[in-house]
């Protein structure tokens, strides 16, 4: 998939094209896109739930960063981030529903479940991807585009750019967490994506829907006993001060689409749609670079803080708990899940 964004970045850029230098972490990338300086200035709302220091937001700023360069500022990012207009669940909402006052976001595949876009289900299904590795040969692959299109060609209103992870997710408790027997009955918190509330369900655990902007005080007053996230994201919203404890599932990698509404991105001249392509190649690979160390720093940091961290040296409870699951969500998509599985070989 990555392949085909700078093909399409190439292909744009043989009438007029100028070269520039990017950086992706500390790789070098030459990119050619045409010239888009001279064109009309847009400016694009973006929306992000997390802040700008997850990794997540990184890649955020990383692309805006590129679009706006690449561009010849021709085009801007407005970056909305922190929640400030709302969950995701709210900016696809908008954007689907030709509201017009959100340009882009970056959505996690499983809240994208949420909006008939049964491939996404594959993405977001409990261990479906067993490594970062796994993932980004994936994003290489057929399938992912497959995966990618899904969006436009249910009839969204939104067209996928680009994929991008930010970490494999763990669960956190507001009390001690041992494994899958202690997670009975205890009300972890989950957004409106049925997979994860199959996930935690099939864990024996009661799946309780709260905002993400609610869920520090939900975690503090008990509304809630655990949630799940990136150890990343879980670090930057503060959530060791009220669920110190962190069980390291891995159940589920955080993927992401950067999806664009059609009318924004039909405003665009092809020049700056050839931006948009190549900012997120860049971004994509700044990522890739970034995602396993912030990992291992935020872990070694919140050990320092005081967070108990359980290993699990064998998920065998675990992927047998979500094995019917599974089974059920991949009906129909046989073909597509197996080639997913195959990225790992």
């Amino acid at each position: 998939m990555r392949k085909k964004l700078m093909s399409l970045v190439l292909t744009a850029a043989m009438v007029g094209a100028m070269s520039l230098t990017a950086f992706a972490g500390e790789t070098e990338m030459e990119v050619a896109v045409p010239d888009a300086s001279g064109d009309p200035a847009v400016t694009l709302v973006f929306a992000e739930v997390n802040p700008l220091d997850t990794i997540i937001g990184q890649f955020d700023a990383k692309f805006a960063e590129e679009v706006e360069a690449l561009s010849g500022g021709s085009i801007k990012i407005d970056m909305q981030d922190s929640g400030v207009l709302g969950g995701e669940p709210d900016f696809l909402d908008n954007m689907t529903g030709g509201i017009g006052t959100i340009d882009m976001c970056r959505t996690s595949v499983s809240t994208l479940t949420g909006y008939g876009t049964p491939k996404a289900v594959l993405l977001s299904l409990p261990f479906a991807f067993l490594s970062h590795d796994h993932f980004w040969n994936f994003v290489d692959s057929d399938v992912a585009q497959e995966c990618l299109d899904e969006v436009s060609e249910t009839g969204l209103g939104i067209k996928g750019i680009c994929y991008a992870e930010e970490g494999f997710r763990n669960m956190f408790f507001n009390k001690e967490v041992n494994g899958i027997d202690d997670l009975k009955n205890l009300k972890i918190r989950v957004n409106s994506d049925p997979t994860m509330t199959g996930l935690i369900s099939s864990f024996g655990a009661n799946p309780t829907v709260v905002s993400y902007n609610e869920l520090y005080s939900s975690l503090q007053t008990g509304v809630v006993d655990g949630a799940e996230n990136p150890l990343n994201n879980y670090q930057a919203n503060s959530f060791n001060e009220v669920a110190p404890y962190v069980l390291l599932t891995g159940h589920q990698l955080g993927i992401s689409e950067l999806v664009i509404t059609e009318q924004s991105w039909e405003k665009l001249t092809e020049a700056q749609q050839a931006c948009i392509y190549a900012a997120a190649e860049i971004a994509q690979e700044y990522d890739k670079k970034i995602v396993e160390e912030a990992e291992e720093t935020a872990k070694k940091e919140l050990e320092e803080k005081g967070v108990t961290f359980v290993e699990i040296d064998d998920k065998t409870p675990y992927t047998d708990a979500v094995a019917d699951m599974i089974a059920d969500s991949t009906k129909g998509f046989e073909d597509q899940w197996a080639a997913i599985q195959a990225c790992n070989e």
